[in-house]
């Protein structure tokens, strides 16, 4: 059987397809997938040295499954991050590396542009627990030196954020919040792991909905929890365990085989997310618009330090407010209107009446998302129809058609 070592500084794309691979005595070509919901052992006596951690063996697959370990083991090798778990959806990565580390008394800041149910753990969800909670606008140092006037346990941002596409200096904050005393916890799902590096910034952890872009095709549910041996080991692993938010083997083989083509794939989506941009600033239907790589974008320098390239979603603000927005949602033919993003197939969602619908129309004001605001996941079509679908569906727009009529 082939020997699986990997040699060293191996680049991205080589590690997506080769990283953390482990062969049966088969020598099968794939990775294997083990859909059990046990193991079993051969003596009571090695049973009884797994659960006392003498000896390394399955026990269960909430605890632990050989296609699991897999995809753990190549998404921590591509993070550079020292151990993942994975876990059944985005928000349970969230919701695992928060309550894992928190307790009753303890202090938690974080950036106000937060997805929909991140917002709601971090408002509703944590106070019950008699954790306080601050929000700060993360775009502003200022802020973020003043929440940390006082200790904290925790930070939870996002960069770029959803759906606004708005940045935090992961840097900055992270020094700012270490010396608070607090760890950050970064969601890194519009940046990807191939797009920003949050640890290598000074985050201490990074979450991932790995339903987004490293499936990529919309088959699955999926989360991931990175950072050092010693925090996964001491304080999310007994969390997790114990409640049982397990990714199942299958899912976990089908983001194998998403890891694959993640590279390829992100590469694509983000040249075209690029030139879709451009094209949206040009028209005069479109009030304004959000990418982190153009030159407008209000935080474009910091976009360009922390960040490889500006990623595969485009946030613009319709003139014609929310009655524009769907109209022109409604017109394209190529771009599917659905709150997933990360797809193979461009997607389309107004936020203020889907993801961030039950923040309140003041929180979503805050945060610049207005009626006319749609957030678009480019995915893997040619550039220039999702170009020419855009163009048509703007000009399909009930004001564009009086306009050409006068």
């Amino acid at each position: 059987m082939a020997n699986t070592t990997l040699p060293p500084n191996l680049r991205p794309a080589t590690l997506l397809v080769h990283g953390g691979t482990e062969r049966t005595p088969y020598g099968e070509t794939d990775e294997a997938l083990f859909l059990t919901s046990g193991f079993v052992y051969e003596s009571a006596e090695q049973a009884e040295a797994t659960f006392k951690g003498e000896v390394e063996h399955y026990q269960y697959s909430r605890f632990g499954n050989p296609t699991v370990a897999m995809f753990e083991k190549r998404l921590a090798l591509l993070e550079g991050a020292e151990a993942c778990l994975a876990t059944a959806t985005g928000m349970a990565a969230v919701h695992g590396a928060l309550l894992s580390h928190l307790k009753t008394g303890d202090r938690v800041v974080a950036s106000r542009a937060l997805f929909g149910s991140c917002h709601w753990i971090v408002s509703t969800l944590l106070p019950r627990y008699g954790i306080e909670t601050e929000f700060v606008d993360g775009h502003d140092l200022d802020a973020w030196k003043q929440a940390f006037a006082r200790p904290a346990t925790l930070v939870l941002l996002e960069s770029p954020s959803n759906p606004m596409l708005d940045l935090v200096d992961i840097q900055a904050v992270s020094a700012l919040a270490h010396e608070a005393g607090a760890i950050v916890v970064v969601d890194n799902v519009f940046a990807t792991p191939l797009l920003q590096k949050p640890l290598q910034l000074g985050a201490d952890v990074v979450v991932y909905s790995c339903t987004k872009h490293i499936d990529g095709q919309g088959r699955v549910l999926g989360g991931a929890v990175l950072g050092s041996q010693k925090w996964v080991t001491e304080v999310l692993q007994p969390f997790l365990r114990n409640t049982g938010p397990a990714l199942s083997p299958f899912n976990a083989w089908l983001l194998l085989k998403g890891l694959e083509t993640l590279s390829l794939r992100v590469d694509a989506a983000t040249r075209s997310a690029a030139a879709v941009a451009d094209f949206l600033a040009s028209r005069p239907e479109v009030a304004a618009v959000r990418y982190p790589f153009r030159a407008d974008h209000p935080q474009h320098e910091l976009a360009k330090r922390q960040m490889s390239a500006g990623g595969t979603l485009v946030a613009f603000e319709m003139a014609g407010g929310k009655e524009a927005a769907f109209a022109m949602m409604n017109a394209a033919r190529l771009v599917a209107v659905s709150n997933n993003l990360g797809d193979s197939k461009s997607l389309a969602t107004h936020p203020a009446t889907t993801t961030h619908m039950r923040i309140g129309a003041e929180e979503r004001a805050r945060l610049g998302i207005s009626d006319g605001a749609i957030r678009l996941s480019v995915g893997l079509e040619d550039a220039a129809d999702l170009i020419a679908d855009l163009e048509q569906a703007l000009g399909n727009l009930p004001q564009a058609r009086r306009s050409a009529a006068e």
